[in-house]
């Protein structure tokens, strides 16, 4: 049990660090290797090794190196909340189990007593993250930081790289919209993950996005409206099935891949025609978020594309956006959360009368509910 232990302290570092929480995975990493040593030497190595007086010289110092090394998380842990606080609390008692074990000196009524507490916190602490985080609110509660290390409020006091409103203020987003209307590229939020954003009628700040994610040329960036009217009055040679299926569709989190022609100009896309899309098709989605769809309404169609540097993990949040690109960018709109934690679904439509749809890429919509959507357009 304890090694199983240590397998999942383990994973629990590795989840922390994959969530930008350095503190959380580096404790969790060194819990690991306390907790997968401490069962090595007290279940294996205490039958098959004797660790006497004479030859225990190596764990006692690895005891007290692991005493030293918590002391700093204890620290730190108690700047965070008071669930963390306690497991690095019990987990220096651990440790001096582990010290009063090389020293033959550990009774056994404490050693459970405290395995016992440990497992407690533990299984506390790991419900209540996930449930926090699955829920997206404080459903159990993880405590206050005792103190504020005053280095962090001077670091939270510096200017952020870039321009950051707040998108619930008019003001904000007017600020963002300004931006991309003289040629900035902006993150801003949307229905699924964070996006890079750039006016269709600069192309040159579609060229910057390209290098901002370090994004291969012949990957097609696609352009966001904010509805399907404006794609009626540009007069696109759309069939009656693709006009059906889209209105099922937007909007939402399914972008679709249609034939590219001259009527995007009547869209509003401009002089960023040739760099959206391929030569034959590009993929338009309608978003189903208030604030970007009021965005698009003051900039026109906007080019889109997730804002992580390519081949990483998507943004989920306007301070991912800040902290991996802010430098590059002119502007981050900031909405907290992401609504979703992976992008949209792609889905092929150029010969939807003929062969009907591909998926293309399967994102927060699942490819079972678009094939299902779209057997029910073409059953009616």
């Amino acid at each position: 049990l304890i090694l199983i232990g240590g397998f999942v302290q383990l994973l629990a570092g590795f989840l922390a660090f994959r969530k930008y929480d350095h503190l959380g995975g580096a404790a969790f990493l060194t819990f690991s290797a306390l907790w997968s040593s401490y069962g090595a030497t007290r279940i294996i190595a205490g039958h098959l090794v004797d660790i006497g007086a004479g030859n225990s010289e190596g764990f006692t110092a690895g005891s007290i190196a692991f005493l030293v090394l918590n002391a700093f998380l204890i620290i730190l842990a108690s700047s965070f909340n008071v669930v963390l606080l306690c497991m690095t609390l019990a987990m220096e008692l651990l440790t001096i189990c582990f010290l009063l074990f090389t020293l033959e000196n550990l009774p056994l009524p404490f050693e459970i007593v405290m395995l016992i507490i440990f497992s407690i916190i533990c299984f506390y602490g790991a419900t209540a993250s996930l449930a926090n985080c699955m829920f997206g609110k404080d459903l159990m509660m993880m405590g206050p930081p005792l103190f504020t290390v005053e280095s962090s409020k001077k670091d939270s006091e510096d200017p952020p790289p870039c321009i950051c409103p707040k998108s619930h203020c008019t003001s904000g987003l007017r600020t963002i919209a300004d931006l991309l209307n003289t040629g900035a590229v902006c993150g801003v939020p949307t229905d699924t993950v964070y996006a890079l954003a750039a006016s269709c009628k600069h192309p040159e700040a579609i060229e910057k996005v390209y290098r901002i994610k370090d994004r291969p040329q012949e990957k097609p960036i696609c352009i966001f409206i904010s509805n399907l009217d404006q794609l009626r009055a540009a007069s696109p040679p759309i069939s009656p099935l693709l006009w059906e299926f889209m209105e099922n569709v937007y909007p939402g989190g399914i972008g679709c891949i249609i034939r590219k022609g001259e009527w995007l100009k009547k869209l509003g896309v401009g002089a960023g025609y040739s760099r959206v899309g391929t030569q034959d098709s590009i993929m338009i989605r309608v978003p189903d978020l208030t604030v970007l769809v009021h965005l698009i309404d003051m900039t026109g169609p906007l080019a889109i594309t997730s804002a992580n540097p390519s081949g990483e993990v998507d943004s989920t949040h306007h301070d991912m956006v800040i902290s991996r690109l802010g430098h590059k960018l002119e502007g981050v709109l900031c909405d907290g959360e992401s609504d979703e934690v992976v992008a949209s679904t792609v889905v092929n439509c150029t010969k939807i009368d003929e062969s009907g749809i591909t998926i293309v890429r399967e994102g927060c919509i699942p490819a079972v509910k678009v094939m299902q959507i779209f057997e029910s357009v073409k059953n009616r």
